[in-house]
């Protein structure tokens, strides 16, 4: 990297027409600050299950192979026939990855809000994060509170804002609880530190102990197991107690979404006051936000006729709910980045390192408890 910073190196994807998925680094320049904008050097940027979406895309990485230089590698894969008309809008280009970040500003533009920036450590969000330099407005980023680290606050925007979208959603649609999957995610761990300190009833769905035990470790009073035999009981009673409507989804394919409602629609019928032929009259709501499971959403159709199951997405929702709220939320997550909203890390690699088979195997499994952070400056 040169000391006055034309160059930075940048992590790229790309599909082929051919179904081969290929992650290099490339040279980029740095563009030079317009007025208003500031170079970053970027110190930390998290991978979340959102960025393997791009970074790996449909790829079958058991058949990922490396080539290139220590300095310069060369990750390849096949993309399965079947997967790649779901890829046809980013075929032949080359993208950068990353969704947010933090690090250190090193260059500004002649305006003040600029200027005033010089040297601050501050949060980003916005792609192409996987750099060692990134240049963006000065009204678009975070400035972190003095003694918080780019490692600390490199996960400020992502899962704080879903896990802070997800219970004033479920506000705002006039809920009062709610029902997390793969809850022993880190973003999962949040939302449940949100729920004790709103005083919010939540109910977490996890695939094993050692994932419950992360949970009740943390203060969690609901946590049901998806593979016990006793699930829907141990469900259906967890709703009843909660008088949970809503359910967030990360799991996506599957049979779960519909058990979910079928739970929530025998705990409403157990608190109804009048039988209805056509189910109970409570909406009951279920938002998939993520697929880590692929295959199709099966409902069984066992919670009669007020529901729904939709997408949710935290870009859109903060469109919907606007600048001026987006804020108060982003201040709640700068004032709580070391409590309520602290990230915690397995690994810290360089971009070279997440170039590294045996380092990609680890995070593309998406596994609970090992969330990688990338340094592009790292040396």
């Amino acid at each position: 990297m040169s000391a006055d910073t034309r160059t930075g190196l940048q992590l790229r994807s790309l599909i082929k027409k051919d179904g081969e998925l290929e992650i290099s680094l490339a040279s980029v320049p740095v563009p030079e600050p317009g007025p208003d904008e500031i170079v970053v050097r970027v110190e930390a940027s998290p991978i979340n299950p959102s960025d393997l979406g791009l970074l790996v895309g449909a790829a079958d990485m058991s058949t990922a192979k490396a080539s290139g230089t220590r300095e310069s590698p060369v990750v390849t894969a096949k993309v399965p026939e079947a997967a790649m008309k779901a890829m046809a809008g980013r075929l032949d280009e080359s993208m950068p990855v990353g969704n947010e970040g933090a690090g250190v500003v090193i260059k500004t533009g002649s305006s003040d809000a600029a200027r005033a920036l010089m040297g601050k450590t501050v949060a980003m969000i916005g792609g192409a994060m996987y750099a060692q330099y990134r240049c963006l407005r000065a009204a678009d980023v975070l400035v972190l509170p003095e003694g918080v680290t780019p490692a600390e606050g490199a996960s400020c925007f992502v899962n704080p804002l879903t896990a802070l979208g997800m219970t004033e959603t479920m506000r705002r649609e006039g809920h009062k609880a709610l029902v997390h999957t793969a809850a022993a995610s880190n973003l999962g761990q949040m939302l449940n530190k949100i729920c004790i300190k709103d005083g919010i009833g939540l109910v977490n769905i996890v695939r094993n102990r050692e994932q419950a035990d992360i949970l009740r470790k943390i203060g969690a009073k609901h946590v049901v197991d998806s593979t016990a035999p006793a699930f829907m009981d141990d469900l259906t009673n967890a709703l009843v107690e909660t008088g949970a409507t809503i359910a967030f989804d990360a799991i996506g394919g599957g049979k779960l979404a519909g058990q979910i409602l079928t739970c929530m629609e025998i705990a409403a019928n157990k608190t109804a006051k009048v039988y209805s032929r056509y189910g109970s009259s409570v909406h009951k709501q279920v938002y998939i936000y993520g697929s880590l499971d692929p295959r199709p959403v099966e409902l069984n159709r066992a919670f009669g006729m007020a529901w729904g199951v939709g997408g949710w997405l935290l870009f859109p929702f903060l469109m919907k709910i606007g600048m001026a709220d987006g804020m108060k939320l982003r201040q709640r997550v700068v004032a709580e980045l070391k409590t309520t909203f602290a990230s915690h890390y397995t690994q810290v690699v360089s971009l070279q390192e997440a170039l590294q088979l045996s380092n990609i195997a680890v995070y593309n499994k998406r596994a609970t408890g090992e969330k990688f952070l990338i340094n592009p400056n790292k040396a």
